[in-house]
């Protein structure tokens, strides 16, 4: 090795090491990150919110959804039996919903043969091929249980109706996703690197004694990339109406609402990213490793349903899960009023949080 080679090695490294700050990136958040998916990521479809059209003298469908509950794969929903399934389903409140026919499944299979139908929702395509494949086992299985029929002379006919997407096209569940992360990776990358880059090239200090306050300086560096998301929003959806054929049930304006707010707290967080580094290479590597986890816990690539108990709880702090729930709700199902203000008040609560934050470490940096 030539001593020039060797000499431009110790530097990268000893530029690399000496601030102790990256050792925390370097070594201690993909630990991190390791223990956080290991437990929480998980390929298999569970805890499924199930509501079922019961009555207390229909005993066949009150085992079919006593099984599928003990199962451990879906979880009972407390909605009413009385209660509009499609607005249920519409609302986000259940994931599956099961009707008899007229007067019950157990008096049907009295009369010889029954139609069960399966209401699922098809925003999630992994879910609902799943759901359907769950249920057909549990209620073939507690029929020859109940009726001791064999297999071939079962007397249900399954007839499932898939909601939102009917032809459970995977191009409906991704390209909201890929939007989202669009969104948000172009705002939070530009605007992360934005404080960094005056510091990195010895301007900010130019910027300190020029005669603007600290709200100044950080509007005027937000803002832009607040109009730069926004101006990608058209660009963004036309490709996924006519290029992917994504349906837009929803409200335009109310989609552009939603995005204004997820574009707004990607540029907070960003903004809040560049006052803890100190030069773009941390700020690059500070993006990196918000995004990464909150892409892989946001429900695009594993369900949210999965995760334990305390990991969905700690999902609901990414604004990519509020972002992406919102995008497929309006452009899916139309969009349901409260679901869509509960959503957009934790974009906006997220916002607030991490520009009060910003402006604190900023007033900071200052000193």
């Amino acid at each position: 090795m030539s001593p020039t080679l060797g000499g431009f090695m110790r530097k990268e490294f000893k530029q690399v090491l000496r601030d102790r700050r990256m050792w925390l990136l370097l070594f201690v958040a993909p630990i991190i990150q390791i223990i956080l998916f290991g437990v929480a990521i998980s390929n298999d479809v569970k805890n499924i919110r199930l509501w079922a059209q019961t009555d207390s003298r229909d005993t066949v469908l009150q085992h079919v959804y006593e099984h599928a509950v003990a199962s451990k794969w879906f979880l009972p929903s407390a909605e009413s039996r009385n209660a509009d399934p499609f607005e249920l389903l519409r609302a986000g409140k259940i994931d599956a919903a099961l009707i008899p026919p007229a007067g019950g499944l157990t008096r049907a299979l009295g009369r010889g043969e029954a139609d069960l139908q399966l209401l699922v929702n098809a925003t999630n395509v992994i879910q609902a091929q799943s759901v359907e494949g769950y249920l057909k086992n549990i209620v073939n299985r507690v029929v020859q249980d109940d009726l001791k029929v064999a297999p071939p002379d079962l007397p249900v006919r399954f007839d499932v109706r898939v909601l939102y997407n009917p032809t459970l096209e995977t191009s409906y569940f991704m390209v909201p996703g890929v939007m989202c992360i669009l969104l948000c990776m172009t705002p939070l990358v530009l605007t992360s690197m934005s404080i960094t880059r005056e510091k990195e090239l010895g301007t900010f200090e130019m910027l300190i004694s020029a005669p603007v306050t600290a709200s100044e300086v950080i509007y005027g560096k937000t803002i832009p990339y607040v109009a730069l998301g926004m101006a990608t929003v058209p660009l963004i959806l036309a490709v996924a109406l006519f290029g992917f054929g994504v349906p837009m049930r929803g409200s335009l304006p109310v989609l552009l609402v939603a995005s204004f707010a997820f574009v707004c707290t990607s540029v907070a967080i960003g903004t809040l990213i560049s006052t803890f580094a100190s030069n773009q290479q941390q700020s690059m590597l500070g993006g990196f490793l918000f995004l990464f986890p909150a892409i892989m816990l946001s429900g695009l690539v594993f369900p949210l349903e999965n995760m334990p108990l305390i990991m969905k709880w700690i999902s609901y702090i990414d604004p990519l899960v509020h972002f992406l729930a919102l995008l497929r709700n309006i452009m899916l199902k139309g969009g349901e009023a409260g679901f869509i203000a509960l959503h957009v008040g934790v974009l906006v609560a997220m916002a607030a949080v991490s520009a009060l934050v910003s402006f604190k470490r900023f007033h900071t940096t200052l000193q």
